[in-house]
């Protein structure tokens, strides 16, 4: 008995594109805002899944090696993880937490997701001529983030 190709694997997955990128994270910082603290520690230890990795590499274009740092993970072992359907690490799901609620803060300053998510990208002289998504590598840097935020929304220089 012969079986066609299409019966033996399954359908590739068609690569999701960077709108799909973007609304994917902004559908998943929508989710972790209506969360308590105490239930977003209990997922960043369960871990977020690793298909998020995708979206937030694709929303703010970030190349692997910037994917690799932000996330303190290899992209064979992001990718591996994605592929496996298994959640990302604590270390990882801490970090885009992180992200998630400053480009959050982001969003409530210029008042729609896709400048902040291209705010969030570009590299800022305030910041030292770095993205504010790289700066949330580490709870220092989105504290740096965060104030250059508070100067935007208070009319102060940034």
């Amino acid at each position: 008995m012969s079986t066609s190709t299409e019966t033996r694997r399954p359908a590739k997955k068609k690569p999701m594109s960077r709108e799909e990128g973007i609304a994917a994270f902004w559908r998943f910082s929508a989710e972790q805002e209506s969360l308590t603290e105490s239930e977003r520690l209990r997922q960043i230890k369960v871990g977020f899944p690793a298909e998020l990795m995708l979206a937030v590499r694709l929303a703010f274009g970030l190349q692997a090696l910037h994917l690799e740092t932000l996330l303190n993970a290899s992209i064979s072992t992001l990718e591996r993880r994605r592929r496996e359907q298994k959640n990302l690490d604590p270390v990882a799901s801490e970090r885009l937490d992180r992200i998630v609620t400053v480009s959050h803060l982001a969003e409530e300053i210029f008042g729609a997701q896709v400048t902040a998510t291209l705010w969030m990208s570009t590299s800022n002289y305030a910041l030292g001529g770095t993205a504010p998504i790289m700066l949330c590598e580490t709870e220092i840097g989105a504290k740096q983030v965060r104030r250059v935020l508070q100067a935007l929304e208070w009319g102060g220089p940034a």
